[in-house]
């Protein structure tokens, strides 16, 4: 099989499996019993939190686990400050999106942030923040369909002078570019294990000291009492272990990732009516967003996927349903065009002779009738 799925899900990292196997095995302990077993998987877990917060540059003390970016972006949200009002990018992921319409629902202001025709958030709608002062804005540092990857160092400086709360979804973007807590600037930001290698159920929110964080989840002193639960000591340790690999080999991968997206890119230019989504715009070094207008999209993931070719229509956290991308809605894409999106996103194992495959397939595919 062909996987070009990689903003879906990347597969476990053989030497995050390795890793990971003692604590599925012989060291069961609970991290909070004080015996010999409980401190070896207590010691694990602070190895894994200094080995995340390393990746993005931040403080093990800021650094709380959660079961995945999801739960990271709601607890990010749920800071936001009593009374305030909410402003969260039109473009981002459903676990921004929805969160943000329930506190809506719940009394507080909501404010959309519209983006330009590439997916990029714009000066302009950063004054009118700016105006509005709502109490927390969110932006994601890259989207997930588009790879498009936002100024928010720049913009988290604007907002912050004026005591507005920042946080970012960098779920997309760690392990792809470098990213640096403290060098973005913001308050708050969410990760997640398997988008790096690493494996599922396990995310992180990387917070500054200033921010009251609310817990969504009660009844236990875990994680500085801002998450309750027995920690999920495996998924813990292959996330700190995939963020350190993601760490050391973050220059190569990157490098070869875009050298496989600009040949891509080359290739499906070569078909006529291609498009390209926000080309212009900077992006992750891995994806690409491309329509093809009288195509069905979803058909074409579905025929792909007959071939043993794994592609994705948009949003895996999304999937189901028949309705236009609302991130392509935000860029103001034609909806017949729209529908017709196909996402490919690589990853550390694709090759040339998979894209040139890929690209032969989709001719023919976009031939048949």
């Amino acid at each position: 099989m062909i996987y070009f799925d990689h903003n879906a899900t990347t597969p476990l990292d053989e030497r995050v499996l390795e890793t990971m196997l003692p604590y599925l095995g012989a060291f069961y302990g609970n991290p909070s019993s004080l015996y010999r077993q409980g401190r070896i998987v207590r010691s694990a877990i602070d190895n894994a939190r200094e080995q995340v917060a390393s990746l993005v540059s931040a403080s093990t003390s800021q650094i709380v686990f959660t079961s995945g970016g999801t739960e990271a972006n709601n607890l990010a949200l749920a800071s936001l400050p009593p009374g305030r009002g909410l402003a969260v990018s039109a473009v981002e992921h459903p676990s921004i999106i929805e969160p943000a319409e329930h506190l809506h629902s719940q009394g507080h202001a909501l404010t959309l942030i519209e983006v330009n025709a590439d997916g990029v958030i714009e000066q302009d709608a950063v004054d009118g923040l700016l105006e509005r002062k709502p109490g927390l804005v969110s932006m994601m540092l890259a989207n997930n369909e588009t790879g498009v990857v936002q100024p928010v160092a720049r913009y988290a400086e604007q907002l912050k002078s004026h005591g507005i709360l920042v946080h970012t979804d960098a779920v997309q973007a760690a392990g792809k570019i470098p990213v640096h807590f403290s060098g973005l600037g913001v308050h708050l930001m969410s990760l997640s294990s398997h988008k790096i290698y690493g494996p599922k159920g396990c995310g992180a929110l990387v917070f500054d000291k200033s921010v009251e964080i609310r817990p969504i989840l009660r009844g236990g002193g875990q994680e500085q009492g801002l998450r309750a639960g027995t920690e999920n000591v495996a998924a813990i340790v292959g996330f700190g272990k995939a963020a350190e690999l993601a760490g050391a080999e973050l220059t190569e991968r990157s490098r070869r990732l875009r050298a496989l997206r600009d040949l891509l890119e080359a290739q499906l230019s070569s078909i006529p009516g291609v498009t390209l989504f926000a080309r212009s715009a900077e992006r992750l070094p891995n994806t690409v967003q491309f329509g093809m207008a009288g195509t069905d999209g979803e058909m074409l993931v579905m025929r792909l996927d007959q071939k043993s070719v794994a592609v994705s229509s948009g949003s895996a956290c999304a999937s189901g349903g028949k309705e236009l991308s609302p991130v392509l809605v935000a860029m103001g894409v034609d909806a017949e065009l729209g529908m017709s999106a196909v996402r490919i996103s690589l990853g550390k194992s694709n090759t040339e002779a998979e894209i040139f495959t890929f690209v032969n397939l989709l001719k023919t595919l976009v031939r048949q009738p």
